[in-house]
């Protein structure tokens, strides 16, 4: 059975910082690209950052050089580091896992971001 749980959301004021993580179980994480997604109510669910086996990142332009995606595939886990938060990343943060060649994709079931003025 493969899970992702996601942790470390919370309640943060405008320009603070919080670190998301996510540890994935019944996968062999190592070749999964992993993903960090979020949805506002109302709106499509929107990439935020992802990072391939080689440890490839790709961000949105809007959390370019304030979001940082890593991995610690001996821990099965994947990070996300926010940093100068806006009250516009508020949001439901998604982990999600993706091998391209049989198809497979999972996600985790969310960790809440508010952050406040």
């Amino acid at each position: 059975q493969v899970q992702l749980v996601e942790s470390g959301g919370g309640l943060v004021q405008v320009g603070g910082s919080l670190r998301l993580s996510c540890t994935a179980s019944g996968i062999t994480f190592s070749i999964y690209r992993m993903g960090w997604y979020r949805r506002v109510p109302g709106r499509q669910r929107e990439l935020v950052a992802t990072i391939t086996r080689d440890e490839t990142t790709d961000y949105a332009d809007s959390v370019k050089g304030r979001f940082t995606i890593s991995r610690d595939n001996a821990k099965n886990t994947v990070y996300l580091q926010l940093n100068a938060l806006k009250p516009e990343d508020t949001a439901v943060y998604y982990c999600n896992a993706e091998y391209l060649p049989l198809s497979r994709a999972y996600w985790g079931q969310g960790t809440r971001v508010t952050v406040s003025l």
